[in-house]
């Protein structure tokens, strides 16, 4: 394709790709106004997710592009290419910390640079409240800017740290911990079918005690629902059958109105949706970004069915009970009838909010339990996502730093693409879709370690079944051999190489890194025949002298994560995840940064978004939607900056 490249732009430790939407022009006139629709109702979510991250964010993201505009031609310096890169920074990350340690990153330009930049920029286009001189706003966002002290964390998770005061996420004003935690629990009642209560809303505190300020169209971020939500009843005039009517008339209603009782009737809707190519997530969804796992970030894309790929996921779907049946966990916690398992691979055509820059390239939906248990769920994985990272990742030397000889590397050559696929199908149709609560188990019982369990019990299940003589059976895998590559490329990333994420001194908080290192640490001590960590050419490496032996104990741990979940364990939930998943070894952190560090990788990626460009006649009629790959990095953070700022 012209002006199409998967690799692209790279600043501080970010490179920049681009995917590919393969199919779009196959699609009719119809199906392409849809997707366009849908991809505006999108796009219109970002602020809302810059907000949520934290309550400064949006007003720095504003100074920052306006002083960056005023002088992008005319200032050449060290410093204020420092400026650049962390204004880049702050467009990933959607603020001011990291998007995945979650740290702040400070910048490497001065306060006194940057305040002589914006006093010699035209006051109108700074970001002032009404009445507000420009020394008050520096004084008010410089300390937040710079000062290391302020706002470390947007998601602590450290254990005894009261995880609401210690964390900058947006969710919660004036409110501690305990007040958080109590406020909640006096709503949940006995009903398997309540609500994930305190979804979408703030929490705050005032002279009249707790309240919710609820993220609806008349409330919270009102003016950028009110966009989605235009965007969206646009996207009905396109829809290819009855069905996506439905889904999307009842998501309009839960904008409108802001009821969780709503937004279940949505879900279980969604969830029954399967006819047509074209299907999207649009809302507040997932809740890693709040220390307590109960306020859900902002997030959207928009999907084309992969129509040839998708067969591989119907197969597991297909097979969901048997491979339910057969789990080794507790007969009391597997499903007795599997109901709705449905997955499909897919072509990313729009990110945004959480999804973007940064995304997933699986997910398993809905959330709530009840509904997985009566309805079922949709898995999707995202296959020019991961084209995209496998076409970057070619030739740059990690597999010949990392991996311990020849046989292992020829096998992940081989093999690691579709074992990596496979892992994350089997983790997202079946594992976050297998399992039950027992009777008067709340969902929310595990806290803030819910994630990284739930996160680990769906890793465990991928693990435990790839190596299962049954995809053979199924013809997904042609090779007794294959999963080795997978056993191999996960435990060396949750023992080693996932630690380029983590800087020096710090321990890990994310949860899909928790739950690697938590099994891959847990595994290590108690299958250490199986597996090891050696020196050779004064180098570390893992070593796997037992495939089958590690299947034991994939099967043994995931029996134990099962009932953590199922009974609500939380003690143990606690005990488990803070022995094994937290600590970094300091000695074996630095070798790897040290080894990773000459190679020259960026260890984070994210994706720009294609430009759907309508074509029209000469009465102004569309007649087609194009694609345009030649935006830069740049050009799209500012033109989103400026075409969808909505608060």
């Amino acid at each position: 394709m012209d002006n199409f490249a998967y690799a692209g732009e790279r600043f501080a430790d970010i490179q920049i790709l681009r995917y590919q939407i393969r199919d779009f022009d196959t699609l009719s006139l119809r199906q392409k106004c849809y997707v366009y629709c849908l991809s505006k109702a999108t796009l219109y979510g970002r602020d809302i997710t810059f907000d949520q991250f934290g309550k400064h964010n949006l007003r720095i993201r504003r100074l920052l592009e306006a002083v960056y505009v005023n002088f992008k031609d005319r200032v050449h310096s060290d410093e204020f290419d420092a400026l650049e890169v962390y204004l880049k920074r702050v467009w990933f990350s959607s603020g001011i910390h990291h998007h995945y340690g979650c740290e702040k990153f400070l910048p490497s330009f001065s306060e006194t640079f940057l305040r002589g930049l914006i006093y010699e920029t035209d006051v109108n286009v700074l970001p002032l409240h009404d009445g507000e001189s420009v020394e008050d706003m520096i004084d008010e966002l410089f300390p937040v800017i710079f000062n290391p002290e302020i706002f470390p964390k947007r998601v602590n998770k450290n254990n005894g740290d009261d995880l609401v005061l210690t964390s900058s996420c947006n969710y919660y004003e004036g409110v501690t911990q305990q007040e958080v935690e109590e406020f909640y629990a006096a709503k949940r009642t006995d009903d398997k079918r309540q609500p994930s209560w305190g979804l979408n809303s703030t929490l705050v505190k005032d002279e009249g005690g707790l309240k919710e300020l609820v993220w609806k169209r008349e409330g919270r971020y009102g003016r950028a629902i009110e966009q989605i939500v235009y965007w969206l009843k646009r996207a009905e005039e396109y829809v290819e059958n009855d069905s996506q009517r439905k889904v999307i008339s009842l998501l309009v209603d839960y904008y409108e109105s802001g009821s969780l009782d709503i937004f279940d009737r949505y879900s279980v809707e969604w969830v029954k949706l399967h006819e047509g190519q074209i299907d999207f997530i649009n809302g507040f969804i997932e809740v890693y970004g709040d220390p307590l796992g109960i306020k859900a970030s902002w997030e959207g894309i928009v999907e084309i069915k992969d129509l040839v790929a998708t067969k591989r996921t119907a197969i597991i779907s297909d097979n969901a009970q048997w491979f339910e049946d057969h789990s080794p966990v507790d007969s009391r916690f597997r499903k007795k009838v599997v109901k709705g398992v449905t997955a499909n691979v897919v072509q990313a055509a729009m990110l945004g909010g959480d999804e973007y820059p940064s995304t997933a390239i699986g997910i398993n939906l809905p959330n709530a339990d009840w509904i997985r248990a009566d309805y079922g769920s949709k898995s999707v994985t995202i296959s020019n996502l991961t084209e995209a990272y496998d076409l970057a990742a070619k030739g740059n030397g990690f597999r010949e730093e990392f991996v311990i000889d020849n046989y292992t590397k020829e096998l992940i050559d081989r093999w690691g693409h579709l074992c990596d696929d496979l892992h994350t199908d089997l983790h997202e149709c079946l594992g976050h879709g297998s399992g039950q609560l027992l009777d008067g188990v709340s969902p929310d019982a595990l806290q803030a370690y819910g994630s990284t369990i739930e996160e680990a019990r769906a890793d465990l299940y991928g693990l435990y079944y790839i190596a299962d003589p049954k995809l053979l059976e199924l013809g997904l895998l042609t090779s007794p051999e294959a999963y080795k590559a997978n056993y191999y490329t996960y435990l060396m990333n949750g023992l080693m190489t996932q630690l380029v994420r983590i800087q020096p001194g710090h321990q890990i908080e994310e949860a899909h890194m928790r739950n690697r290192a938590m099994i891959a640490h847990w595994i290590l001590e108690h299958y250490g025949q199986a597996v090891e960590l050696i020196r050779q050419d004064g180098k570390t490496f893992v070593r796997i002298n037992d495939y089958e032996q590690l299947r034991m104990g994939f099967a043994e741990l995931l029996a134990e994560v099962q009932r953590i979940k199922s009974e609500g364990d939380l003690s143990a939930a606690r005990q488990i995840v803070e022995r094994y998943a937290v600590a970094v070894d300091e000695n074996l952190h630095e070798e790897v940064l040290t080894r990773y560090s000459k190679l020259k990788i960026a260890p984070y990626k994210g994706f720009l978004n294609p430009r759907m460009l309508l074509v029209k006649d000469d009465s102004g009629n569309v007649v087609d939607v194009k694609l345009d790959y030649t935006e830069s990095y740049t050009e799209q953070m500012l033109r989103y900056s400026h075409e969808y700022a909505a608060l």
